[in-house]
C-alpha cells in the first residue's frame, strides 16, 4: 500500500494505491478509507464499466459519500483497462462487447472471454490482498459494478462466497457466450441479496436484456428503475445503492 492523492472533490478520505499479482498479471488498485477511522470498515468492491478505470469519475461520485458513511471502497483496473490498457486489444474487446457485427469475430469473442475469466481471478485476489489491510473488515464485503462491471460481477459474485451482497447497475444479459453471460450465473448469488439498478432510457443495455438478468436471479432481490440514460444515473440511484449497502453491511 502506498499513499496517493484523493479523487478530485472528494474530502474526508485517505487514499492508497495497491498492486498485486493475479495469474502472472500485475493488477493496480485504489483503496479509499475514512479519515481518522477508529474502527474496522466493511469493504465494498466498486467496479467500472467498459472503457473506464479504477479512477473513473462516476466511481468517485459514489465512493466519496460511501467512504464518509463508514465503508472502505476498493477498485481495480479490469484487464485491458486503465493502467492495463492495450491500444490494440482494448479496442477489439470493447468492440465485441458493444455488439457491432463486424467486431463479433471468433478472435474477439475469445479475447473477451479471457478478459472475463481474468477479471474474476483478479477480484478474488483483490479480496485476498485487502483482507490483510489494517482497518478493513473483509468479513463484511459487498460488490458494486456498473455496466461491464455488473456483467462481469455477476459471474464473480456467483463463485465468491466472501461477497455477502451485490449491486449490479446498468447491466443486462446476452453479452457474450453462455460461459460468461451473467444470465447463466446470477442465480447462484442467492441466498445473498442482489440489488439491480437500471436506466429506463438506456441506449446501450436494452430493457429486455436488463429484465432477462433480473428474471434469472433468485430471491432475495430488488429492482429499481430510474429515468436516465446509461451514463447518467441520478444521485437518487447512488443514494438507493448506499441505503442497500448500509443495511446489508450492518452500518449504522
Amino acid at each position: 500500500m502506498a499513499p496517493c492523492a484523493a479523487p478530485t472533490g472528494v474530502h474526508g478520505v485517505v487514499a492508497s494505491r495497491f498492486e498485486y499479482s493475479s495469474r502472472g498479471d500485475r493488477v493496480p488498485g485504489r483503496l479509499l478509507m475514512p479519515e481518522g477511522g477508529a474502527r474496522r470498515c466493511p469493504l465494498v468492491l466498486l467496479q467500472h464499466g467498459a472503457g473506464g478505470s479504477k479512477d473513473a469519475p462516476y466511481l468517485d461520485a459514489a465512493a466519496g459519500p460511501w467512504v464518509r458513511g463508514g465503508a472502505a471502497i476498493a477498485s481495480i483496473d479490469f484487464p485491458l483497462h486503465g493502467e492495463r490498457a492495450s491500444a490494440k486489444l482494448t479496442e477489439r474487446a470493447l468492440g465485441y462487447l458493444a455488439g457491432g457485427g463486424a467486431a463479433r469475430t471468433p478472435e474477439a469473442e475469445a479475447l473477451f472471454v479471457e478478459l472475463a475469466r481474468q477479471a474474476v481471478f483478479d477480484l478474488q485476489r483483490a479480496l485476498d490482498a485487502l483482507a490483510r489491510v489494517p482497518g478493513v473488515d473483509a468479513s463484511r464485503t459487498a460488490y458494486v459494478g456498473f455496466s461491464m462491471g455488473a456483467i462481469l460481477g455477476a459471474g464473480f459474485c456467483a463463485v465468491e462466497p466472501r461477497v455477502s451482497a451485490a449491486v449490479l447497475a446498468i447491466g443486462g444479459g446476452g453479452f457474450g457466450p453462455r460461459e460468461i453471460d451473467p444470465v447463466h450465473h446470477v442465480g447462484r448469488i442467492a441466498p445473498r441479496p442482489v440489488l439491480f439498478v437500471n436506466a429506463e432510457r438506456d441506449e446501450r443495455v436494452p430493457r429486455a436484456a436488463a429484465e432477462a438478468l433480473h428474471a434469472a436471479a433468485r430471491d432475495p432481490k430488488e429492482t429499481l428503475w430510474f429515468d436516465a440514460t446509461h451514463s447518467a444515473l441520478p444521485g437518487a440511484a447512488l443514494k438507493a445503492m448506499w441505503a442497500f449497502l448500509r443495511r446489508e453491511l450492518a452500518l449504522a
